[in-house]
């Protein structure tokens, strides 16, 4: 992948929440944009670029797109990051955090973070009473956490229509980490049940369907942008 074709890339997870402890990874997202005309011969483009040591993915701009409509929480932050976190960011990738806000809607808002909610307490949930080893535990702690933090940040942007990284009280998302993998199960499951009455209970200011005309104009400029120059 070429500098060039990185439209908008940062720091993400446990580091933009305020949540990274000594040893956590650093992990770096991004969108970046395919030639045009790549897309016109037998074989599409590749979709995403992954690489672990460092942690990186990028996405190609229609992937993300959809992604982000969908209420992807991992793709959706990049949009929505702290100023000082973008590692890259170009014309195209301002453009794209101006018109953040039309690839939220309150279904797939609600949908894909309380859905992404509760797969992190599947994954705790089968480990036990916390009767187990230190690594396991340090996993457990991290799954609780980021359900407490999916949950919150779904129903903030559920009901404010802003979706806030960096989190105001990091250490009480740590707390209830530790407190969970102390084998306190039952207070993630009262948790998530409580976000989901108050999800069901709240109308939320989000629209019904996310606008996509806004997102594929963008795309198009994107496409625009990548065309070969005509000599």
């Amino acid at each position: 992948m070429t500098p060039e074709n990185v439209l908008l890339a940062g720091i993400v997870g446990s580091t933009a929440y305020g949540l990274a402890g000594p040893g956590s990874d650093v992990d770096r997202l991004g969108v970046f944009a395919a030639p045009t005309v790549a897309f016109h011969g037998l074989h599409q483009p590749v979709e995403s670029v992954v690489s672990t040591h460092p942690d990186v993915t990028l996405h190609e701009a229609r992937k993300y797109c959809g992604l982000a409509l969908g209420g992807n929480p991992t793709v959706s932050e990049l949009m929505w990051l702290p100023q000082e976190l973008y590692e890259t960011r170009t014309p195209l990738g301002d453009e794209l955090i101006a018109i953040r806000s039309s690839f939220l809607s309150s279904k797939r808002i609600r949908d894909a973070y309380l859905g992404y909610a509760t797969q992190q307490f599947r994954k705790l949930e089968s480990r036990g009473d916390g009767s187990f080893s230190s690594e396991t535990r340090h996993r457990t702690a991290k799954h609780a956490r980021h359900l407490l933090r999916l949950c919150w940040q779904g129903y903030t942007a559920y009901t404010t229509g802003v979706i806030h990284i960096r989190l105001e009280e990091p250490q009480r998302f740590l707390d209830f980490g530790e407190r969970v993998a102390g084998g306190d199960v039952d207070a993630a499951r009262t948790m998530l049940a409580d976000y989901e009455a108050k999800f069901d209970a709240t109308p939320g200011v989000l629209p019904a369907s996310p606008d996509e005309r806004v997102a594929e104009d963008w795309l198009l400029r994107v496409r625009a942008a990548f065309l070969p120059q005509r000599s």
